[in-house]
């Protein structure tokens, strides 16, 4: 059975079929959010909008800033849990944290995030001596990470309150329950298979051991802090009436993030935004869309602008001590040409 399932995915990667199906389906999903959000946003008066905006109260966007800070902080432990599986402890945590805050910050307002987090990753974990192989492991651990904390909350959240799912891809509350407890079996199925014996993926050089059970529901509460902290961002800054509970608005954000992420639009625009209205269509749309907006300043604006500071600095040290580097290492030719020159003259004297 694992050989037939093995040689077909090595059929569909030599003929390119699942890149192909990845590219139709982020089409197919930005169209249908497109419309979506077309339909949704005709009639918006954009006055109302920017007045929801202002009538905000600054504890609201304190507190917000806080969890958005706090799930970035918890991001950090995305990388240092991924570089320490891999076996290299002596990267130290100030280098995973900051490959872990430019490389998802980034990531999330470019777009294609595998790509460009993984090249920003590159670039800070080079200079500690990794390689290539070496990031890509840390981009698989640390997006196994993600994909784990989503289906525990996706789990749970569906399970506990079905609902809320409906409200997005438009399925009976009892199959949203059914999908969910079955999300939440192949989680327990995929800890008892990682508990048992060490579990090994990949070919050659790009084999990765998987984490061990106790590791791996490590990874989960770690996934779960993540988007806890995010949907608390996000649950701070919509509306208060109808107050539809911190479940509800937890599983369609997380919903919403991952039909974003699936998009590979920067930022999930329009794919996220149109998700969100329609997910939650009881709530006023102007002051939505004015929770949204301040949402995406504080989750995507503020960190991109911090990131690129970070790297711009960081560029800038890195050449400036080279350039020193280059100097002293001049300075230290030329004075051995000095002294060789030297010695040559006084021997040719002596002579």
């Amino acid at each position: 059975m694992l050989e037939a399932i093995r040689g077909a995915t090595s059929f569909l990667r030599q003929k390119q079929v699942l890149h192909k199906l990845g590219v139709i389906v982020s089409i197919a999903v930005i169209a249908i959010a497109c419309r979506v959000l077309y339909h949704m946003l005709r009639g918006i008066d954009t006055g109302e909008v920017l007045e929801a905006i202002k009538s905000t109260e600054p504890y609201q966007i304190g507190l917000a800033a806080l969890f958005v800070a706090a799930g970035y902080f918890t991001l950090t432990f995305y990388d240092l849990f991924a570089v320490r599986a891999i076996g290299h402890r002596h990267v130290p945590y100030r280098i995973n944290a900051l490959a872990a805050f430019t490389s998802y910050s980034i990531g999330h307002n470019v777009g294609a995030s595998v790509f460009t987090g993984g090249a920003v990753r590159y670039r800070i974990y080079s200079a500690w001596g990794l390689n290539a192989i070496d990031v890509a492991k840390i981009c698989f651990l640390a997006g196994l990470t993600f994909w784990l904390g989503n289906a525990a909350v996706l789990g749970l959240g569906i399970t506990y309150h079905p609902e809320a799912a409906a409200a997005i891809d438009q399925l009976p509350p009892w199959l949203n329950r059914v999908v969910a407890i079955a999300i939440l079996m192949g989680l327990f199925g995929y800890v008892a298979w990682v508990w048992t014996k060490p579990r090994m993926v990949g070919r050659g050089p790009w084999t990765v051991m998987l984490p061990g059970g106790p590791l791996t529901l490590l990874q989960v509460a770690i996934g779960i802090l993540d988007l806890g902290f995010c949907a608390l961002a996000m649950y701070v800054l919509v509306p208060d009436e109808p107050n539809l509970g911190f479940v509800v608005v937890a599983v369609i954000f997380v919903s919403a993030t991952l039909l974003g992420f699936a998009s590979h639009s920067p930022g999930g625009l329009g794919v996220f935004d149109a998700a969100m209205l329609v997910g939650l269509w009881q709530m006023d749309r102007e002051e939505l869309l004015a929770g949204m907006l301040l949402f995406r300043m504080l989750y995507y604006l503020a960190p991109f602008v911090i990131s690129v500071i970070l790297l711009t600095f960081r560029e800038i040290i890195i050449s400036a001590r080279s350039k020193r580097l280059r100097q002293a290492a001049l300075h230290f030719e030329a004075g051995r040409a000095h002294e060789a020159a030297y010695v040559t003259e006084h021997r040719d004297a002596g002579v």
